[in-house]
This record gives structure tokens, sequence and C-alpha cells, in this order.
């Protein structure tokens, strides 16, 4: 019985030890400056919020009126304590934006992870089986896609209130829909392949063909997906905390700086530039990253390059 091809990075990635499938990685990063780029940064920004404690020379929370809308440089005395200036309590602006990373990898990773399982399950069922429950599944996903994304998040966060669990189930649902319809049009595809035609008629049970045959053809389209969905989170994570709805203002995030930032856009600037920068150069991140996995994972894209 012919038994499906994982997905891999080449025929050079094929029976190697670990050490060697990441050299030859680090190759083909080399290979591609904004790869190379997307992920060094992506790394750092993964360690930002990871050893947030350890690197904020600050409490976020920690207000001082007496050093309030400071400009980032130097002080009067001589002293470097606050980098990038502090906002209108006095809280420094570089402790909570390396705290901000926390928040927005978090809801973009749980986000994107809730989104990409409801959307293969559902995706892979309505592919596989066809006919009403296919039909059934695209006209609700469909329906869902209808909606503008942005409108729909709005409204149910402001009916919900403001949390961290709140944004993060609201971002995987509501975005699982486009998992679906990427998944299923996969699943269409590949169902008529000839291995999955030999395992059918070599008795292979439905359960066995989707998740031995077909589900590991799925993981480098949705890898890609991933990636470009959890730059797409930051940003409307961004948005609902300028527009007050996403978590609690104690908590500090850079949508929260935004939207405490903008009151004081002309006289004091950096409360909401640094924040803003700071978003640009994640989802800049992922992006490139993600055009990186698309290159790589398409066979047909690998081959021509």
């Amino acid at each position: 019985m012919t038994v499906a091809q994982p997905v891999s990075f080449g025929d050079e990635y094929e029976e190697q030890s670990i050490w060697q499938r990441l050299a030859y990685v680090g190759r083909l990063l080399r290979r591609d400056r904004g790869g190379m780029i997307g992920s060094i940064l992506f790394i750092l920004i993964v360690l930002t919020a990871v050893f947030a404690p350890m690197l904020a020379p600050h409490d976020p929370l920690k207000q001082n009126l007496k050093v309030a809308k400071q400009p980032p440089g130097w002080t009067e005395e001589g002293t470097w304590e606050h980098p990038l200036g502090t906002d209108n309590l006095g809280r420094d602006m570089l402790s909570r934006i390396i705290y901000g990373t926390r928040v927005s990898l978090t809801v973009g990773f749980f986000g994107v992870l809730i989104a990409s399982i409801l959307g293969l399950i559902s995706g892979l069922i309505a592919g596989y089986r066809g006919g009403l429950i296919d039909n059934t599944l695209m006209a609700v996903i469909n329906l869902f896609l209808a909606i503008p994304y942005l409108v729909f998040v709005v409204v149910i966060a402001s009916i919900l209130g403001r949390s961290l669990l709140i944004v993060i189930l609201i971002f995987g649902i509501t975005d699982s829909p486009l998992f679906a319809r990427v998944t299923r049009g996969e699943v269409l595809r590949i169902r008529q392949s000839g291995y999955v035609e030999s395992a059918r008629s070599a008795g292979a049970s439905d359960f066995r063909i989707q998740f031995d045959h077909i589900l590991p053809n799925l993981i480098g389209p949705l890898i890609t997906l991933a990636t470009f969905e959890m730059s797409a989170m930051i940003f409307y994570e961004a948005g609902l905390g300028f527009l007050g709805l996403s978590v609690p203002p104690s908590v500090p995030s850079w949508g929260n700086m935004l939207a405490q930032g903008r009151k004081y856009l002309d006289i004091y600037p950096w409360i909401a530039i640094y924040p803003g920068i700071a978003i640009a150069i994640t989802a800049l991140s992922f992006n490139l990253l993600g055009d990186w996995l698309r290159d790589v994972l398409d066979p047909r894209l690998r081959r021509s390059r």
C-alpha cells in the first residue's frame, strides 16, 4: 500500500539527523534575505516576551508623576533612566513595550491555535465527507466570511467585555472559517491523489486515511497561513486596544498605549510612536517569515527557486 509522503523541505532534508536538518534549514535561510531577517526578528521578539521581567528596566505599572511625559534620552542629571521616555503617568515606555510583547504574542499564538484546530477539523470533515455535510458546513463558513471581519470582532468584544481570554477566544473562533476553507480546498485536491485511492482500495478506514494520508499534507499550507494570521491578529488586537475593547487598561499592551498616546500626539509624540513601531516590526517579522515558509513548503515554488 502506498502511503502519503510527509511535507518536507526537499529531497536533501529526508533521512537526516536533527542537526543536519537544522543545518539545511539554515542554508535555506541564508539564501533568502527576507526569511533571514524575519527569522531573526521573530526569535528576538519571542525572547523579549519570555525574558521580559529580566529585560524591563522598571515596573511597567509603576507610576511616578514627577517624571511624567519625560522625553527619550538623557535627563538633566545626566542619567539615562528612561531610554524611550515616560508616558502621561510617569511609567517607563521601554518597560511597557517589552511587556506588551507578551500580550501581542499570546493573542496571536493562542488565537491562531484555536482557529487552526477548529478550521482543520471542520474543513477536513467537509472536504472528505462531501455531500450534505460539506454543503451545510460551507454554508455556515461562507456566512461568517460574508460579514466584515473587524466589524464582527468589534461588536462581539463590546458585548463580552475586556479580557485577554475573551480576546483570544474571539479571534480564534472568528478566524477559524478561513482555516476551514483553506483546509477543505486542500482536502478536495488530496483525496483524489493516487496514494489516497490506493489506501482506500487496500481497505484503510476513513479515520486512517484522513489522519495518516491527508493530514500530513495539510501541515505546510496551514503553517504558512498561521504565520500570516498571527501578524493580522496582532494588528487586530492593537486596533481593539485603541478602541478600548481589548485587555483592561492596567495591562500593558501596545493597543492600550496607542490609545493613551493619541491624546498627546502633537506635544508628546513618543508615547504613541514607539508602540506603533513595535507593532510594525512584529508584523513585518511574521510577514517575512511567512513569505519564506510559503516558498519553502510549496513544492512548485521550491523547484522554481
